[in-house]
């Protein structure tokens, strides 16, 4: 971590250097600030606002779990989650959803099952523990799932992390709730059938990237560009 902070500040201060040079090292300084401004964008950690029936979670996803990473953004992107329910809720325990069969009432039966026709390679990473708010992909168990290969869409959060420790090393988890934790607590209380189904709808109103100031900037630089 110290060496890139370091490395931050050095290539800020050549950046300054180079602006300070006049209209022949303008070109270069604005490719080396476009430069700076990519590594920060890859550096950071994706943040998603999870907007549901009975709140709003904040997720930020793991750099260290690229495909669950980046199979999640593109389901997004697909307005994929959209109108699902937590279909499967166990207070003390965790909350789950992202199966596409929750939309429609008459296929309660196999909410559980859906989700497109693929699975995602696990990403276990030892730093990464079922605490409360850890976002973590469901899969099938390990007789038909010896590769312990994660649900293309379906996830879960933690509520209690004592009571998921058996799951470290089993499931990939691939990034935490960072705000609204609270909201887990309010979906996780809700009354359950004896098939952990909520009595009550819970559902995922949409889910929306969280623009950050560096994307801001970019944006507005891009606008100026054009004009």
């Amino acid at each position: 971590m110290k060496r890139i902070v370091l490395g931050t500040i050095i290539l800020t201060a050549g950046l300054i250097a180079m602006v300070s040079c006049g209209p022949r090292g303008g070109k270069k300084a604005a490719d080396s600030e476009a430069t700076a401004t990519e590594m920060e964008k890859q550096m950071m950690e994706p943040e998603y606002d999870i907007v549901t029936s009975h709140g709003t979670m904040r997720v930020k996803l793991y750099n260290k779990t690229p495909k669950h990473r980046d199979n999640f953004m593109k389901l997004v992107k697909e307005n994929y989650y959209d109108g699902v329910r937590f279909h499967r809720v166990i207070e003390g325990f965790m909350i789950q959803t992202g199966d596409p069969f929750s939309r429609d009432t008459s296929l309660v039966d196999r909410w559980g099952t859906g989700g497109p026709e693929y699975t995602v390679p696990a990403e276990f990473v030892s730093d990464y523990r079922h605490k409360k708010g850890a976002l973590a992909a469901a899969r099938k168990g390990d007789m038909a799932n010896p590769t312990k290969a994660s649900s293309g869409s379906q996830f879960y959060i933690v509520h209690d992390e004592y009571s998921c420790v058996h799951l470290d090393g089993q499931y990939s988890i691939f990034g935490e709730v960072t705000d609204g934790l609270e909201v887990i607590d309010r979906i996780a209380v809700v009354p359950t059938d004896r098939y952990d189904r909520p009595y009550e709808d819970v559902i995922i109103e949409t889910i929306r990237p969280v623009v950050t100031e560096p994307e801001v900037k970019a944006e507005e630089a891009d606008t100026l560009k054009q004009e």
